[in-house]
């Protein structure tokens, strides 16, 4: 076999590989949607029998003075930094956030990317409503709240928007870079971000824990099949194709050698 056909056979495979791994991350996607899907109707089964209810008291109670369930535990500089953290979960700051990620992704050219965006978080936002008004769940009375609430609790809005903004956007921006390190830290600021935005709802005595955790799953779920979706436009060509997987096929690249 002559070098150069050697190469090119090597060159093939490493493609094909490569296609095999989209195709993997695809359904590794799909399965953890699936999974966190499934985890948010477990949940809500148990939420709508009652099961919970010791569950969710004993954990906010966790979070207060054992004298006085008044008084969330820590200083209050750590109480204001809970409304600083739950902010982040607000319906202000994430149409803010999505706005200027969408303006960025529009400068860059990725026009149906920023597109993609708007549409994945409004999708979003518009199921964490409809699941709000259908559980109709009271907002928790075991302790005085420290934020001002006017919707139903479960499952946690600020929780579950958390998880589909930052997580998407994280998704959405890692395609943009050919990194793994700025990748990898995308994904890790915005799991971070929405574990502290949980945390802060049942810290401030707006949410039981189990609404914290049905709107994580929804909201993972959610950005979870966003992720799927993406890659399955991007190798399609239907929105602006992942950086690191934008690689045509060998004999493609250059049509005229084989003449």
């Amino acid at each position: 076999m002559k070098r150069s056909d050697l190469f090119l056979t090597t060159a093939r495979r490493a493609f094909q590989l490569l296609r095999s791994a989209i195709e993997s991350l695809i359904l590794l996607a799909i399965f953890l949607a699936s999974m966190a899907a499934w985890g948010f109707v477990e949940l809500a089964k148990e939420v709508t029998r009652g099961s919970t209810e010791a569950f969710d008291t004993a954990v906010m109670l966790m979070m207060r003075n054992p004298a006085d369930a008044s008084d969330p535990l820590g200083p209050k500089w750590l109480e204001e930094m809970g409304r600083d953290f739950t902010a982040l979960g607000g319906v202000g700051v994430l149409v803010l956030l999505t706005v200027f990620a969408g303006c960025f992704m529009w400068l860059r050219g990725l026009y149906r990317t920023a597109l993609f965006l708007g549409v994945a978080i409004g999708g979003g936002l518009v199921a964490s409503t409809a699941f709000k008004n259908f559980f109709d769940r009271p907002r928790p009375e075991l302790v005085p709240h420290g934020s001002i609430v006017y919707s139903a609790s479960f499952p946690s809005g600020h929780s579950m928007m958390a998880a589909i903004t930052y997580l998407t956007l994280a998704v959405l921006l890692a395609r943009t870079q050919s990194s793994p390190r700025i990748r990898t830290f995308f994904i890790m600021a915005a799991t971070l971000i929405v574990f502290g935005v949980g945390v802060s709802r049942v810290y401030l005595g707006v949410h039981w824990p189990t609404d914290v955790l049905a709107g994580w799953a929804a909201g993972a779920a959610w950005a979870l099949g966003c992720l799927a979706v993406a890659h399955w436009m991007g190798r399609n060509r239907t929105i602006e194709p992942d950086l690191k997987d934008n690689v045509a096929p060998p004999e493609d690249q250059n049509p005229g050698t084989h003449a």
